[in-house]
């Protein structure tokens, strides 16, 4: 990719980056079971080993982090999207973990100390169950976080999951159910917009709120296009920038995708690894950070407002 340039390399399927003021992006290893931060220079350390598989990542005001934790899987190289005749060979998760934890939020301290926050939350119906495959996370301005579950697919069946609010003390509760294989959240500047991602419909939802975790309204906000030569396309992070513009990184085509606050396409920033799974900007909005997963690279773009290219509509 030409607009981009690589700051870390040799990652193992990194994922939910934070951006620190001071430059430096920490993010998940899904397939090492490890935080790590990436310097500006490039320099990689460990904050934490939490085991399994981290997924999104979010900064409390406090500075701890809060850890999206799926459970693991065993990584290899694999078809992707699908075993046909054409599919592309990415290394991804490609089956289940030979040392499973149990999917949860874990809580990381500023020595690096990882413990359990909550393994399961509180449905729509009252009842008490478990979490599934955590993906990813945004803390609010009140202290609170919104988190979304994958869910998991077992042979033909998959579980239907939605979206959760939470707080460090008082658990998880759903608030928004049935998504489908919900994956990136953000809110918006005001706060008063959550925006959440759906990865095999390729839609971005737009949920209203009244306060914490109380949705008022919803609609379904944008679609992300499919492209590339198998013309496949899926929904994975998103992050949003201080002007409102929402920006998807996009399975498939590879890249981000870039929406207006009124989900008019505004363009894309194009990446030449089709698993391109989280996006976030740096505290000046100039920078763009990509997580190129299955080739376990760390990419940021400078003025990518300048490189945003022209997108074709959905079709």
């Amino acid at each position: 990719m030409s607009a981009g340039r690589c700051l870390a390399e040799g990652l193992s399927f990194p994922e939910g980056p934070v951006v620190y003021d001071d430059g430096s992006v920490v993010v998940s290893e899904m397939a090492a079971g490890r935080i790590t931060r990436v310097r500006p220079d490039g320099v990689t350390e460990t904050v934490a080993e939490t085991g399994g598989g981290p997924n999104g990542v979010a900064r409390l005001s406090d500075g701890r982090l809060v850890v999206c934790q799926n459970g693991g899987s065993t990584f290899g190289l694999g078809p992707w999207p699908y075993d046909f005749v054409g599919c592309a060979t990415l290394f991804r998760p490609v089956g289940p973990p030979d040392h499973p934890v149990t999917p949860a939020l874990q809580l990381i301290e500023a020595g690096g100390e990882v413990s359990t926050l909550c393994t399961v939350f509180t449905a729509l119906s009252g009842s008490t169950l478990p979490l599934m495959r955590p993906s990813d996370i945004c803390v609010d301005g009140d202290g609170g976080f919104y988190v979304t579950d994958g869910g998991v697919t077992r042979g033909r069946n998959r579980g239907m999951t939605g979206l959760l609010y939470g707080t460090v003390d008082g658990g998880l509760r759903e608030i928004v159910y049935p998504l489908e294989m919900p994956n990136g959240v953000a809110l918006s500047p005001d706060g008063a917009l959550l925006y959440v991602a759906e990865t095999r419909t390729r839609r971005v939802w737009e949920f209203a709120l009244d306060g914490p975790g109380v949705v008022s309204r919803a609609r379904g906000l944008a679609t992300v296009p499919s492209g590339g030569p198998l013309n496949v396309g899926g929904a994975d992070g998103l992050c949003v920038d201080a002007t409102g513009r929402i920006l998807v990184a996009t399975l498939g085509t590879g890249g981000v995708t870039v929406f207006a606050p009124t989900g008019e396409l505004l363009g894309t920033i194009p990446a030449d690894d089709p698993m391109t799974t989280n996006v976030a900007v740096s505290t000046d909005g100039e920078t763009l950070f990509m997580t190129l997963a299955s080739s376990g690279r760390l990419v940021t773009v400078r003025n990518w407002r300048v490189h945003l290219g022209a997108a074709q509509a959905p079709p």
